[in-house]
């Protein structure tokens, strides 16, 4: 049976690291399956005119195709040209959300993300990814620093 990592990416050093660990665990669990998710950050609260509504979906398409051109495929391929099974997400919404959703619908038996030291007055708030995201999971979740 193929065991399922879910890694989130975010574009930097961090998920770098997150990616290393992950190929790191599938090394040692055999056959695995990594799967490389980058998620743009989007509120559906967020307020808009009726003119950017308009191109709203544009916008999003060519955010998802930014995504994948620097952070996602440049990533994925470098772990199959090493030998690794990949699949790879890019979505639009709330990444602790998603990458649990993730997990859940694709029976992964766990989340890698790499820890973010930001302290801005949202997260302190809200808290940040790597928070919520051990507060709702329904797996287990590796915080690589």
């Amino acid at each position: 049976m193929t065991t399922t990592l879910v890694v989130g990416l975010d574009g930097g050093p961090t998920g770098q690291k997150a990616l290393d660990f992950a190929k790191d665990r599938a090394r040692a669990l055999g056959d695995c399956l990594i799967l490389i998710c980058y998620v743009i950050e989007w509120s559906p609260y967020t307020f808009q005119t009726p003119e950017e509504n308009e191109q709203r979906h544009q916008r999003r398409e060519e955010e998802i195709a930014l995504a994948h051109e620097r952070v996602v495929d440049p990533a994925a391929k470098a772990a199959r040209d090493e030998g690794f099974t990949v699949e790879d997400h890019v979505a639009h919404g709330d990444a602790a959300e998603i990458l649990d959703r993730l997990a859940r619908t694709r029976g992964a038996t766990q989340i890698i993300i790499g820890r973010v030291a930001t302290k801005g007055m949202m997260e302190r708030l809200f808290g940040g990814v790597s928070a919520r995201l051990i507060a709702t999971s329904s797996v287990p979740v590796t915080i690589v620093p």
